[in-house]
């Protein structure tokens, strides 16, 4: 009677295991490709009247990810939301396993939806095919803002749009300077300071460089890179991301320091570690208030 009772209870225990196995499987398919949109109202007394309830969508670190045939449900979401412009803050591409196509099919529904306005992450640097992709990239009539600006214009009013290139691209030739001194000069080139009355919006992948952002007095920043922490805790948020390491300072969400406020996207796909946990696929989309 003993023996049969352990025996049931071994196969209870087995079968409760497996259940638990079971679950956590779906929880974590579902928890790395439901899409989750984080909608941001953003105010600046700068932003002209025309641009009031203009709306940005951000999309950051895709990492050649599918979501459904021909990226169908990541285009049916952003189609959804009607933005005015798509903004693409680096590494749509990923270097270990670098898929051009995967890439291209998003860039091709993005653009029938609104203009898309992009610059380059970590691992476009470094997959050795950039310059392919960029081409494509062109073709596909997407505006390539690395490490540079221009003015995008309603009615008489304007407002503009700044791109950084990755660090990633900096040649070694530059490594004598601190690559954050490199950064700096760049955006200062970028920056007019003519124009310090003009709302400015910079896309840039890096979200630890948001010192020089702040010392160049951009209003808004677009960023991406750090995945979400990967793994989110509840109550302290992400646990690691490149270039911040353990438990970053930013991985999600708006961050304002004086006249600055920088946008940290969680981003789409995954890189070296294939998993994300309390760290949905992200979309962010920004309206603008005056």
């Amino acid at each position: 009677m003993v023996l049969r009772m352990n025996k049931n209870n071994t196969k209870k225990a087995i079968l409760s295991i497996l259940l638990v196995f079971i679950l956590l499987i779906f929880f974590f398919i579902w928890q790395n490709n439901s899409i989750v949109i984080t909608h941001i109202n953003y105010t600046n007394i700068k932003i002209p009247t025309e641009f009031y309830e203009y709306t940005i969508v951000q999309i950051s670190d895709l990492h050649n990810k599918n979501f459904g045939k021909n990226q169908i449900k990541l285009l049916n979401k952003i189609k959804e939301i009607g933005p005015d412009i798509i903004v693409v803050t680096g590494d749509i591409i990923d270097a270990r396993h670098t898929d051009i196509d995967i890439a291209m099919t998003f860039i091709y529904g993005g653009v029938k939806i609104a203009p898309i306005y992009y610059v380059s992450g970590n691992h476009e640097a470094r997959s050795g095919v950039y310059n392919t992709l960029r081409e494509q990239l062109e073709d596909a009539g997407v505006t390539i803002l690395d490490d540079n600006a221009l003015e995008l214009v309603l009615n008489d009013s304007s407002i503009q749009l700044l791109g950084l290139s990755d660090p990633a691209f900096i040649p070694f030739s530059y490594m004598d300077n601190p690559i954050n001194d490199v950064i700096g000069r760049r955006l200062n080139e970028l920056n007019s300071p003519s124009e310090n009355n003009t709302f400015k919006i910079l896309l840039s992948h890096r979200p630890e460089l948001l010192e020089i952002y702040v010392d160049n007095k951009v209003d808004l920043v677009f960023t991406g890179h750090a995945h979400g922490g990967q793994f989110r805790l509840p109550f302290i948020g992400g646990l690691f991301a490149p270039n911040q390491g353990f438990f970053p300072k930013y991985t999600s969400g708006a961050h304002s320091v004086e006249e600055t406020t920088m946008i940290v996207s969680r981003g789409l796909g995954n890189s070296i570690f294939p998993l994300r946990i309390f760290n949905r696929p992200e979309i962010i989309v920004v309206k603008l208030n005056n």
